[in-house]
């Protein structure tokens, strides 16, 4: 990509470390300590270029139909840069590269292997290790990291909506959901920059490497108790023969209240009786509630009557507006 005049005259001492080309004339270059954007000359507007320093504290994306737009706070200011959609993911991988750079995310000669959105869940692999953030943010100082030194295990599981990685750091298994058409690029990411690092060619052969030795972890069970392990009961035979007599007592006792429960049988029935026959008293007639709504309907019918009108008469105007527009390009495309 060839980079403007404009962008070499900003650039001072920096140097391009990447670029992405937005369309047309347009173009993001990007050094270690910020993103110049380069808007070519255009109909309405001469060329300039914008610069997006890369301490921002928050990076927040949207998404349009056409467009997306990156939205970079600062301690005393928001700036926003919005660029074609197809170019959105290589943006906002620069972006970050950049943002961990100088936060000392990442190190100076780390590179990223792929940037994955999810929803609320976003995640940046590189040749080192593994960042994860949740929010409602795209990505601010609450974030994990996992190094690749502490990897015990990688396993895929495949579903029909979504495939769940699972990643285990010393032993914990770490699981992230990604939709199934995504899978396929988290799982290329994640087993090219875990196979570089600890030199193996082959999912099977990572697990052995790095997996936790089976050896260790016999001995570290056969440490426990076992089920001879000598251990005296926390009952004595004398014990159990005095839980006998108590049980003994007991069951008379318990003999003795039935025989009275049933002796008193009898009384217990009249307030019974009473209480039916008083609540047999109570009127349960139903009372008719009043229905009648029309009049509400017809004021809702009014006012969406009302409303209908308000709209097409927005739309007319929106109309007008448009065939304004459109005039005055074709004038001033006339007058170039």
């Amino acid at each position: 990509m060839e980079i403007p005049d404009l962008v070499q005259q900003e650039l001072g001492d920096e140097e391009i470390r990447g670029g992405v080309n937005l369309g047309d004339e347009d173009a993001a270059c990007f050094t270690p300590t910020r993103t110049l954007v380069y808007r070519g000359e255009g109909l309405l507007s001469d060329e300039k270029v914008a610069s997006y320093p890369h301490d921002f504290e928050r990076l927040t994306v949207s998404e349009g139909r056409r467009k997306t737009k990156f939205s970079l706070i600062y301690t005393s200011e928001k700036l926003e840069l919005s660029v074609p959609g197809s170019r959105a993911d290589a943006v906002l991988e620069r972006l970050l590269e950049g943002k961990l750079t100088v936060s000392g995310g990442i190190a100076p000669d780390e590179s990223l292997v792929g940037v994955f959105r999810f929803s609320e869940l976003t995640l940046v692999v590189t040749d080192r290790q593994l960042l994860k953030h949740i929010g409602n943010v795209t990505w601010d100082a609450d974030y994990e990291a996992f190094s690749f030194d502490d990897v015990t295990g990688l396993e895929f599981e495949e579903g029909s909506v979504a495939t769940a990685v699972v990643l285990s750091f010393n032993e914990r298994p770490e699981r992230i959901k990604a939709p199934s058409e995504e899978a396929p690029m988290v799982r290329k990411a994640l087993e090219e920059a875990l196979f570089a690092y600890h030199e193996v060619d082959s999912l099977a052969d990572l697990n052995a490497k790095v997996g936790a030795d089976p050896d260790k972890s016999a001995d570290e069970a056969g440490n426990g108790l076992g089920l001879e392990s000598g251990i005296d009961p926390l009952v004595s035979n004398d014990e159990e023969g005095g839980d006998d007599s108590e049980s003994e007592s007991t069951s008379a006792s318990t003999q003795a209240a039935t025989a009275s429960t049933n002796e008193q049988g009898p009384t217990t029935e009249a307030p019974t009786e009473t209480r039916s026959s008083d609540t047999a008293g109570i009127d349960t007639g139903s009372v008719e509630s009043d229905t009648t709504t029309d009049p509400d309907i017809a004021e809702l019918e009014a006012q969406v009557a009302e409303l209908t009108a308000a709209v097409e008469a927005q739309n007319e105007q929106l109309q007008r507006q448009e065939r304004t527009i459109k005039q005055l390009i074709k004038e001033l495309r006339q007058g170039r």
